[in-house]
């Protein structure tokens, strides 16, 4: 285990000398906003495997040029949650990840693996899964506890040659090199603008320019405050309430009162400052309300329907994971977006995957046909 900031420095300078590293965290995401880090796992090409204490040492930026370093290939699986936090405690942006997660959805296996089960499909390799539930960042921690953290990277730098060679037999390396490539987009692992997160609330559907102006302000106000506090965003508020105040627009302590959802808040100055920031907004700076989709309900249900079994037999006539292709979301998003997706909103107009099946569900999505048709 790697306690301090000399032995980590003396790790990573071993580990610029590599080609490739696996590595996995460990950490505990209960009641905070952030994820407490408790172990990091290195694993180096010719076996040698580390523990890294992120508990005990407080200064975690010189992993930053192993994560960064544009010619060390990275291994993890189910990589982007590991790459976020590490991105949030190093500083470094990610590069040169392969994710074994992601190859196996191209190697005729499931996308949604997990690690154990993906070790005992390819390398045979049964893990022991007892520490699931331990909490990384209480110590000590037990030698069953270190054991299981390294069993989770000691295998990656087999199974990521198991997997490669599949794909590249199947043929479709080109497609694996533009999945990874996806990896080193910095904006992956930006922390989204606090001013956005209105978009992401959901029971707005009818919520007019103003309540969306509104909005925007009460949910960027509780990012903030969820930020600061380290809560979850929902244990600061909870969108049901933030829509309601958006629709009410209450202006007064004892107008907030009244609102049987709320209660009596410790935030209320704070909620009618906010209120009031968005009702003065002027007009023409209000959200605009989502656009209205450009074909009625029957007729999205039976493009989704029919684009979503031709995603499938596609997919299975291929031997590729269908929901690794397109999400059941994504196909409903480009249904009912019809001719004005664009490559840039929609992933499946782009690359490998507008070749294999995002052209003919645009086909679907475009093909002119007039409610009550069957």
């Amino acid at each position: 285990m790697i306690h301090t900031a000399k032995a980590l420095a003396e790790l990573i300078k071993r580990a610029l000398d590599c080609e490739r590293v696996a590595l996995d965290t460990e950490f505990v995401w209960n009641r905070t906003y952030y994820p407490k880090l408790g172990v990091i796992q290195l694993a180096l090409a010719d076996g040698d495997c580390y523990l890294i204490d992120s508990v005990s040492i407080a200064d975690l930026s010189p992993l930053g040029a192993l994560l960064e370093h544009p010619e060390i290939e990275l291994i993890l699986h189910d990589a982007q949650q590991d790459l976020a936090i590490l991105r949030r405690v190093t500083g470094a942006f990610p590069r040169n990840i392969f994710d074994t997660r992601c190859a196996a959805g191209l190697a005729n296996m499931s996308s949604t693996t997990s690690l154990a089960e993906l070790l005992e499909q390819t390398l045979g390799v049964v893990l022991d899964k007892t520490e699931t539930l331990t909490n990384w960042v209480r110590r000590p921690l037990s030698e069953d506890q270190l054991a299981y953290a390294i069993e989770d990277v000691r295998y990656l730098h087999e199974v990521r040659d198991v997997l490669r060679a599949r794909v590249e037999e199947i043929g479709r390396s080109t497609w694996l090199t533009e999945e990874m490539a996806a990896y080193d987009d910095p904006r992956l692992y930006e922390e989204r603008d606090p001013r956005e997160q209105f978009t992401r609330i959901k029971g707005t559907g009818r919520a007019s320019s103003r309540e969306l102006a509104i909005l925007r302000e009460l949910a960027a106000w509780r990012e903030e405050e969820a930020q600061r506090c380290d809560r979850p965003r929902n244990h600061v508020l909870t969108d049901e309430i933030l829509v309601l105040l958006a629709r009410r627009k209450p202006q007064s302590r004892e107008e907030l009162g009244r609102l049987r959802a709320l209660g009596n808040h410790r935030y209320d100055r704070y909620l009618l400052e906010q209120i009031r920031r968005g009702l003065a907004v002027p007009d023409a700076e209000c959200p605009p309300r989502p656009r209205r989709p450009l074909l009625d309900k029957e007729v999205v249900e039976r493009k989704l329907a029919q684009s979503m079994d031709h995603l499938r037999r596609q997919s299975d006539a291929a031997q590729i994971d269908a929901p690794f292709v397109a999400t059941r979301a994504e196909v409903h998003n480009l249904v009912i977006t019809a001719v004005a997706a664009t490559p840039e909103d929609h992933r499946l107009l782009r690359g490998w995957r507008r070749d294999f099946i995002g052209e003919a569900l645009y086909g679907i999505a475009t093909c002119p046909e007039q409610s009550g048709h069957t």
